[in-house]
């Protein structure tokens, strides 16, 4: 459904580099994301794909449409909700839902059964006025916007910043019910933690894709081993581990302190560190074997 060969986009005549070579495919009804943190390139893509802007090298095809050739085309076709909300702040959710619909030539009666489960949440307050509503329920009218004219693609650019946590969670939960009706889904988002919602996922970084794979691809082929490390004296403890020798790659997450460390056979790293540790003077030493997180991956890619 969505193809790119060596997508390429810059900016500031040539000076900016957001988009490097980017390359990928996105299979019909999949549910796919871009993950990366603010500037790698998430949005630019998006924009390029929806024909909002043009690439500055490389080709890409959505639906079979060519993004520069067929624009209009793709413009009919995808559903697009951008980062920052965009509706008509002064008509209400009604209004706007009704005005998306009538640009499409299309009905909300119509298609209706796409949009069901999403508005039943916010029909209570659809005489309100956008610009007054909460983030979660701006966030579900601009969903509903996006599917009124049954779009085959659907792009979301980081739909979940700023939102309340329960918000986010009833989202992804929107978007698999979205995915069963055989709708193809492209999300950006910074958060690592949505990755592991998704059916493949490109991890992004300044412009350039870092992997693509599987959730649990990512995780599978994290390649040496990761322990989670706590004791009393936290602020003490993070300038006394990079002292330890070998050394290794160590950062703060969460309440602990993850460590990514080669495993010798005849050195084992538990009681090795805490050893270690013990003999620096801590207490209440925990140090455990722990399972990466696609966060944890994105980290250790960054740090080759």
């Amino acid at each position: 459904m969505v193809t790119l060969n060596n997508i390429t986009k810059t900016y500031n005549k040539g000076a900016l580099k957001a988009v490097d070579n980017v390359s990928f495919t996105v299979e019909k009804g999949e549910l796919f994301g871009l993950i990366g943190p603010d500037g790698a390139g998430k949005s630019s893509i998006f924009r390029m794909l929806t024909t909002l802007l043009l690439p500055d090298g490389g080709t890409a095809t959505v639906d079979g449409h060519d993004i520069v050739k067929d624009y209009k085309q793709i413009r009919s076709s995808v559903g697009y909700m951008p980062g920052r909300f965009s509706l008509y702040q002064d008509l209400s959710i009604e209004e706007n839902l009704h005005f998306f619909a009538t640009v499409f030539n299309t009905t909300v009666e119509e298609n209706y059964h796409l949009i069901e489960d999403i508005y039943v949440q916010i029909a209570p307050f659809k005489k309100r006025r956008a610009g007054k509503l909460s983030g979660g329920m701006k966030q579900k009218l601009a969903l509903c916007c996006a599917l009124i004219h049954k779009p085959t693609v659907l792009f979301l650019d980081e739909p979940t910043t700023g939102v309340d946590p329960v918000s986010r969670k009833e989202f992804w939960e929107m978007l698999k019910r979205l995915k069963q009706q055989g709708i193809t889904i492209l999300v950006s988002t910074p958060y690592m933690d949505e990755a592991s919602l998704c059916d493949r996922i490109a991890l992004m970084q300044n412009g350039r894709v870092l992997s693509i794979d599987t959730p649990q691809g990512i995780i599978a082929g994290y390649p040496s081993s990761l322990y989670a490390v706590k004791a009393t004296d936290m602020p003490r403890l993070i300038h006394v581990l990079p002292t330890y020798e070998p050394p290794f790659n160590s950062y703060i997450f969460g309440e602990y302190i993850h460590i990514d460390m080669r495993v010798m056979d005849d050195q084992p790293p538990i009681e090795n560190l805490t050893h270690f540790l013990t003999n620096a003077g801590f207490e209440d030493i925990e140090v455990v074997s722990i399972t990466p997180t696609i966060e944890d991956c994105f980290i250790k890619m960054l740090t080759k």
